[in-house]
């Protein structure tokens, strides 16, 4: 049984550009590493696969992975996601002043889409935001 969420792995073009963005939204540095062995390549089953990923953390403690692939990159696509693709949809953070969250991933190198909303019941603001390589995050406040 699951015992609770170790980390979220998103897999980037750009490491660099990609690590400062979340740096600048609030993650700090915990660990990093390049690997390339049998145990690399079973795990992922990708034969002889280098890959490098670094590990950040967000104040409460969740652990967001970025991965880049040496080896096997995949070319960087030209859209962002949509909320509606299939597979993973989007991050969801909790945020302070979801105004000032914007802000931040707009001089980060990402992209606010729309404007924030509150709910029917007036107690959360939300909007969705792209990471600088398409990457849908939702920032949610809680209204008091």
């Amino acid at each position: 049984m699951i015992k609770n969420i170790r980390h979220t792995g998103i897999v980037v073009y750009d490491l660099k550009i990609m690590a400062d963005f979340y740096y600048q939204l609030g993650f700090v540095y915990e660990s990093s590493a390049i690997e390339e062995s049998d145990f690399i390549d079973q795990l992922v089953n990708i034969s002889s696969v280098r890959l490098e990923w670094i590990k950040m953390k967000s104040p409460d403690g969740y652990l967001l992975e970025l991965l880049k692939y040496h080896s096997h990159q995949q070319e960087l696509g030209t859209e962002n996601s949509k909320s509606n693709d299939l597979g993973c949809s989007h991050i969801a953070y909790s945020v302070e002043n979801v105004d000032s969250f914007c802000e931040k991933v707009k001089v980060a190198g990402g992209s606010v889409e729309g404007r924030p909303i509150t709910t029917p019941d007036g107690k959360i603001r939300a909007v969705y935001c792209h990471d600088p390589e398409g990457v849908l995050i939702e920032a949610v406040e809680v209204i008091k």
